[in-house]
């Protein structure tokens, strides 16, 4: 009987015959799971193709070997030597100089850089003296015997070198010259080993399912704009979904208990450095989960996949409230790797007869807060601080009072005549302040004073770190949850109307479920996000599984047509199980991990700033018979048409 058979049941014919297939699937599955490489060991990089090494795999103990290596012609000398350079790295080919070799040395010498060559010779030991300690094959070159130029390239745009300085958009035009650097190589291949550990941990390890789901549907309410698609029925649209959010709670509703994909997902907004047009998310679904489950996961998964060479992760990852990061950070994304909190000097201030001050305090929602910038006064100029005001300004509608401490301990503000001697040591002493720091000081509604000071809190870190000053450490990781976001926010264009804060989807905290028929503005969510230095690189919810609840939600309080999600509705009243997930963004993990300023660089075939394919040139016109089937007129620009006629 096999080990773990359920004691006491009957060995009936059927029962038997369930337990054969149970062996022979598990001893099946044992075999395959050896054979199929799911047991770690080194990739066989060779296999299949047309040489014997990779251009950085060679070492000493490849002496006196013959090897066949093919690769791209990275730099050639006055027909003595080339460098060849393939995906892995460098190796030296020595191009022989006898008569009985000159074919070989006049193919390699004219065939210029960039060409595709395949070289066949023996390993051999650099001269004393000679040997490259920078370049792993350092100890070796190839002598070569035979090459073969696979294709010639013609002059290149830009050359292939990291140090050479390119446009991002000569970069972009030409993707496949650009993806040829040792950086773009690096950063591709850490992110596809980076999925395939999550792959492994999620599926191997917790028996998530990989499920992909349409990215042809229907146009939904709430969130960014969605890309429309064109139908052959007259007036309707397809749209590409912002995430896979509907579709991976149906998927919980069907029972598949725990979901993953590594999804494409899409938003027709123009692009930012850590933003594209159509991006990728590990998307994550699980059924009777609660939010604390679900950080646990994540944070075991981020440990499982993360590159031994960032260093290890901490777990479990800190929490803060929404609340406590507007209010020390201004922001719900705070980079906790340096200090500079915002500091709450209200009470200093409330005792002193300025009126504006006093006028300002007397709102519900009115304060005073202040962040100190150490050493201001010697690393930033009064441009710099003029800057910062006039962003503030810009920006958020905010004043700032800026405040220098001199060398004697005395304050330089247009404040200090409304302040005694008194009053200068408690602000000084409230808000730490030693001899040449800046303080930045708001008075005003308490949203808007935290957003423009943790804004000028970022601006003024960049700036001393620009003067020398070390401030963040770039290898640190500070990963944090927060927690507790208002369900609900007023819209920024009618702010007697509300908007989800996360999606319409999320549930209310448990704590606060009876406001949410009462007084919705007052409702936390059950919405928590994961930030990493500063980035938000996930976010997720434990979703609302009651029809009548997510009907109150969308017609209630969001004011949204609930028709248009009639098939989620049905679907939570037939038995939807208690359920909640979190998306990641890989884009945005990734270029944090290699340390890059922009996702583009980690992403093969990035959109431009404008949202824009560089290199072919799309989005492109389309004819106006190619439209007819889609019952599609475009009303051409009379600049546009003529354009097109030329």
């Amino acid at each position: 009987m096999a080990p773990g058979w359920a004691a006491g049941r009957s060995l009936t014919f059927p029962n038997m015959l369930r337990l054969v297939r149970r062996v022979l699937f598990q001893r099946g599955t044992e075999r395959a799971r050896l054979s199929s490489g799911w047991v770690h060991r080194a990739p066989d990089v060779n296999s299949f193709a047309a040489r014997t090494n990779t251009c950085g795999e060679l070492r000493a103990a490849h002496v006196g070997q013959e090897v066949t290596l093919c690769g791209w012609i990275q730099y050639q000398r006055q027909g003595l030597f080339l460098v060849l350079r393939d995906f892995q790295g460098l190796t030296q080919i020595i191009i022989p100089q006898d008569e009985a070799h000159s074919h070989v040395r006049k193919l390699l010498s004219n065939a210029p850089v960039e060409s595709v060559v395949r070289v066949t010779g023996i390993v051999s030991s650099r001269p004393p003296g000679q040997e490259n300690p920078k370049m792993p094959t350092g100890d070796i070159e190839v002598k070569a015997e035979t090459a073969e130029v696979l294709n010639f390239c013609k002059k290149l745009p830009f050359e292939i070198k990291d140090f050479i300085k390119k446009s991002e958009a000569l970069r972009m035009q030409y993707r496949y010259l650009d993806l040829r650097s040792s950086q773009l190589q690096y950063n591709l291949r850490l992110r596809s080993q980076v999925v395939m550990r999550m792959r492994e941990y999620l599926c191997n390890h917790h028996g998530f399912v990989d499920v992909e789901t349409p990215t042809l549907f229907k146009r939904t309410p709430g969130g960014a704009k969605e890309f429309l698609v064109p139908s052959r029925e007259a007036g309707k649209f397809y749209s590409l979904p912002q995430s896979p959010q509907q579709f991976k709670q149906l998927l919980m509703i069907g029972g598949l208990d725990r979901y993953f994909q590594v999804a494409r997902c899409y938003r027709d907004e123009g692009s930012r450095p850590d933003r594209q047009p159509e991006f990728t998310q590990i998307d994550i679904e699980m059924s009777f989960v609660d939010q604390a489950g679900i950080q646990r996961l994540i944070e075991g998964l981020l440990q499982y996949s993360w590159p031994e060479e960032r260093g290890p992760i901490m777990t479990p990852f800190p929490t803060m409230t929404y609340d406590e990061a507007l209010a020390d950070y201004g922001t719900d994304k705070p980079d906790t790797r340096f200090g500079m909190k915002i500091v709450d000097i209200s009470d200093t201030l409330r005792r002193l007869d300025i009126g504006f001050v006093q006028n300002v305090l007397t709102y519900p929602h009115g304060t005073a807060k202040a962040i100190c910038i150490p050493q201001g006064a010697r690393y930033l100029k009064h441009k710099d601080l003029e800057s910062l005001k006039e962003a503030a300004k810009s920006r958020f509608n905010q004043e700032i009072m800026d405040v220098i401490c001199r060398p004697d301990g005395s304050l330089k503000s247009l404040l200090t005549k409304f302040l005694g001697e008194e009053q200068q040591s408690e602000l000084i002493r409230v808000l730490n302040m030693q001899v040449d720091d800046v303080v930045l000081l708001a008075v005003g509604d308490h949203k808007r004073v935290c957003s423009a000071l943790g804004s000028l809190r970022l601006e003024s870190a960049d700036l001393l770190e620009a003067a020398g000053m070390v401030l963040r450490d770039p290898a640190a990781l500070h990963f944090l949850w927060v927690v507790d976001f208002p369900l609900f926010l007023p819209k920024e264009e009618n702010p007697s109307e509300l908007e989800s804060a996360h999606h319409p989807f999320t549930a209310p905290h448990p704590l606060d479920t009876d406001l949410l028929y009462s007084d919705p503005t007052k409702v936390r969510s059950q919405h928590y996000d994961l930030v990493l230095n500063g980035s938000e690189i996930g976010g997720g919810s434990i979703r609302i599984h009651n029809a009548e609840q997510q009907r109150f939600v969308l017609e209630k309080v969001l004011k949204e047509d609930s028709e248009v999600l009639s098939h989620l509705l049905e679907a939570l009243e037939f038995g939807a199980p208690p359920h909640g997930g979190i998306a990641l963004g890989l884009d945005r993990l990734i270029s944090l991990i290699v340390g890059s300023p922009s996702i583009r660089d980690v992403i093969a075939f990035p959109k431009s700033f404008k949202g824009r394919d560089l290199m072919g040139n799309a989005p492109d016109y389309v004819t106006p018979e190619e439209l007819e089937p889609y019952h599609i007129h475009v009303s051409w620009p009379a600049a546009e048409t003529e354009a097109k006629k030329n």
